[in-house]
């Protein structure tokens, strides 16, 4: 049997469980890894509390170590690995044990520890993914909210690197870090972000990455004709001056372009990591009280024996 931590049925944090789980079946073109760190993420928290039947466990990045290959593949049984995972039922992160295809694996990057690494699989790639759908031209200005997030942050450094211009916002306390990450510009965070950003580019910016979830408040930033990037979809609010695009992590779970490029720039330092702290699995519930309060910086990382 393997361990993992999940719930029986829909509820706060002190739902989740420990659980003895069947191991899952290896198919061809699928790697069977040995968990040692699994993060917590927000979206963790929604299925946990989203009302279904049966077993679920959550949990979208990890890293461990390849105990199982199926079939020929790029890997060796005993590489350090990450990987982002696509949560089904009994088929999540929070697991001492996981079957994942090959394509959304890739090496632990050079220099990361297992923790560090497991924050970027999901996280990263988000931020990757953005930047591709963007697909602005070096010397282009980006707007983002939520700037420090997990996703905000990464975001900056990736833009950053691909020679944009970024406007980011930000509470005072966060300044510095977001500073840091490469903003060129900070403005103060909240309802009045799309105004403060037009403050500075009269004519608004060329795109804009919504981490925080505002939508319609923020859509003003951005010029005639240009791109805004959601994360977690979008209703809509029948403008056709912006053009919105929601982007899914989970549909890029397998572009193990993507996630190689996200593994090569966290190992050559454009991608810093933030965990903001370690704990047993079966303190899950801990590390998930702690993600609904306001201010968490960083990531709680989960460990496996």
């Amino acid at each position: 049997m393997v361990q993992a931590i999940g719930v029986t049925e829909a509820g706060d944090a002190d739902a989740l469980t420990v659980l003895d789980l069947a191991p899952e079946p290896l198919g061809d073109g699928e790697v069977r890894i040995r968990v040692t760190h699994a993060t917590v993420n927000p979206v963790d928290g929604m299925l946990r509390s989203r009302e279904g039947d049966g077993v679920r466990v959550p949990g979208m990045e990890v890293a461990g170590v390849v105990q199982e290959l199926g079939g020929d593949l790029p890997f060796a049984v005993g590489d350090a690995v990450m990987a982002i995972v696509v949560p089904d039922g009994e088929h999540g992160g929070y697991r001492a044990e996981v079957v994942v295809p090959a394509l959304s694996v890739v090496k632990l990057p050079a220099g990361l520890s297992p923790a560090q690494a497991a924050t970027l699989p999901m996280n990263g790639l988000t931020a990757q993914i953005a930047l591709d759908t963007l697909a602005l031209p070096a010397g282009a200005t980006v707007a983002v909210t939520g700037s420090a997030g997990t996703v905000g942050g990464y975001f900056i450094q990736v833009a950053k690197h691909a020679g944009l211009t970024v406007i980011a916002d930000a509470a005072p306390a966060d300044e510095a870090f977001v500073r840091a990450c490469g903003a060129d510009e900070i403005v103060a965070r909240g309802n009045d972000f799309a105004a403060a950003v037009r403050q500075q580019h009269p004519a608004g910016v060329d795109g804009l990455v919504d981490t925080a979830r505002q939508e319609a408040a923020v859509l003003d930033a951005v010029k005639d004709g240009g791109t805004v990037i959601t994360v977690s979809g979008y209703a809509g609010d029948g403008t056709d001056r912006v053009e919105v695009t929601p982007i899914f992590v989970f549909q890029a779970a397998q572009n193990a372009d993507a996630l190689q490029r996200v593994a090569t720039l966290a190992a050559s330092g454009v991608l810093t990591t933030r965990v903001a702290g370690e704990l047993p699995a079966i303190k899950a519930s801990e590390a998930h009280r702690a993600l609904e309060q306001r201010g968490l910086r960083g990531r709680y990382v989960l460990q496996f024996d």
